[in-house]
C-alpha cells in the first residue's frame, strides 16, 4: 500500500514529505500535545530526520508505513498528522492508525474528519481490521476513534485501550438478465 492524497469535505490528507518538517514543527510545538503520549515537541531538524526515516518505509517489506499531514483547505495550512501502519494479520491486513492535531486547530472537528477519511480509505482490501490505541483518560481521542467507526475493546496495550473496527469486504455480483 502507498499513501495517496485523501480529500474530505474540508481537508486534504497529503502524503508526508521531509519538506513538511518546518511547518509541522510549529504545528506540533505545544507541550500539551504530549500529555498522553509523553515526550516533548521536536525541532524542525529532529522532525526532518524522523520524516526521512518514515518516508523511506518500513525495514520489514510485509509492513507498510503510511503517513499524511493534514491540510485545512480553506486556510491552506497544515494542522496535524494521521498515520497507519499496515501489517499482515491472521484474517488479512491490520491497519493501526493514529492522529494528532495541533492545539490551535483542536475542537474544530479536524481530527474526527481526518480519522474518518483515513479509516474509510483503509476500509478496502487487503485491510481486514483497523485498530487504534487510546489513553483511557483522553476523552477527545476516544471520541475521534468512535466517530471513525472504532469501538473500544477490553484489551490494553501499554496502558491504552485498544479500539477496533472490522472491515467487511464488499463484493459485487454481476446480474445478467
Amino acid at each position: 500500500m502507498t499513501a495517496r492524497t485523501i480529500s474530505t469535505r474540508r481537508l486534504d490528507l497529503l502524503p508526508l514529505h521531509v519538506e513538511h518538517a518546518e511547518e509541522m514543527a510549529a504545528v506540533l510545538s505545544d507541550p500539551a500535545l504530549h500529555t498522553f503520549i509523553g515526550g516533548t515537541p521536536d525541532t524542525a531538524q529532529v522532525l526532518r530526520s524522523r520524516y526521512q526515516r518514515m518516508t523511506a518505509g518500513s525495514p520489514d517489506p510485509a509492513v507498510a508505513w503510511l503517513n499524511w499531514v493534514i491540510r485545512l483547505r480553506n486556510e491552506s495550512c497544515l494542522t496535524g498528522t494521521v498515520q497507519a501502519t499496515v501489517s499482515p494479520g491472521v484474517r488479512g491486513a491490520v491497519a493501526e492508525i493514529a492522529w494528532v492535531v495541533g492545539t490551535p486547530w483542536q475542537q474544530r472537528g479536524i481530527a474526527t474528519e481526518a480519522a474518518q477519511g483515513l479509516a474509510d480509505w483503509l476500509s478496502r482490501p487487503p485491510v481486514h481490521a483497523i485498530i487504534a490505541h487510546v489513553h483511557p483518560e483522553h476523552r477527545a481521542s476516544a471520541a475521534v476513534a468512535a466517530a471513525a467507526g472504532l469501538t473500544p475493546t477490553n484489551e490494553r496495550h501499554d496502558g491504552e485501550i485498544r479500539w477496533h473496527r472490522s472491515v467487511r469486504a464488499v463484493t459485487s455480483a454481476i446480474h445478467r438478465s
